[in-house]
């Protein structure tokens, strides 16, 4: 940056207009993370047997796509410096214990981290963790939503989608279809 007066860069973009596509985005965005909030915790609450697998491996993988859309959209900018309060943090501690409960042994899987990083490493994740942790995210920016700030949500789901949510939905999908593959090929290996 030069020192010289009226030769500053301006470094922030100009704030997301709220129009028609910003809206709409906003609100296809809040029934996805109302309908993955709802099946996670119908699953936590147990009583579902092996479909919960299932219905947990349709949730991500909608919510996947409509995060890889997030993702792909140019960066949201808040009208704002500062983000508005929402009301305190969601409390998701109860949902991961239960989840980590109805998974059991289940609950632990490997998954690479970081592919590009020069020597990547296998980690151990949870999918208790990796799902509540989602939504957890998920529900920040429904908080903006539900106060009527649709690009505040739109600007913290996508921020999060980059840097959390959208890696753990991707790791727990791979995981939720390999647990499904198990739950049907192995069944079908036994009764052979």
């Amino acid at each position: 940056m030069s020192d010289l007066p009226g030769d500053e860069v301006s470094l922030t973009a100009h704030p997301t207009p709220i129009d028609e596509t910003a809206e709409g985005l906003a609100a296809e965005m809040s029934v996805v993370v109302e309908s993955f909030v709802a099946s996670v915790e119908q699953v936590a609450a147990g009583g579902l047997g092996d479909t919960a697998i299932s219905l947990l491996l349709i949730q991500t993988s909608n919510l996947a796509a409509h995060g890889a859309r997030l993702g792909a959209l140019t960066d949201v900018v808040p009208e704002g410096k500062y983000e508005p309060d929402t009301g305190g943090e969601p409390e998701v501690d109860r949902l991961r214990m239960r989840l980590s409960e109805m998974f059991g042994h289940a609950d632990n899987y490997n998954t690479v981290d970081d592919p590009y990083f020069p020597m990547p490493e296998i980690v151990e994740s949870s999918l208790a963790d990796d799902l509540s942790g989602i939504v957890n995210d998920l529900l920040h920016g429904w908080g903006h939503y539900r106060a009527g700030r649709p690009i505040e949500a739109l600007w913290w789901w996508q921020y999060a989608y980059l840097s959390s949510w959208g890696e753990d939905v991707i790791n727990a999908q791979g995981a939720l279809r390999s647990l499904v593959s198990h739950l049907r090929l192995d069944l079908e290996a036994r009764s052979s």
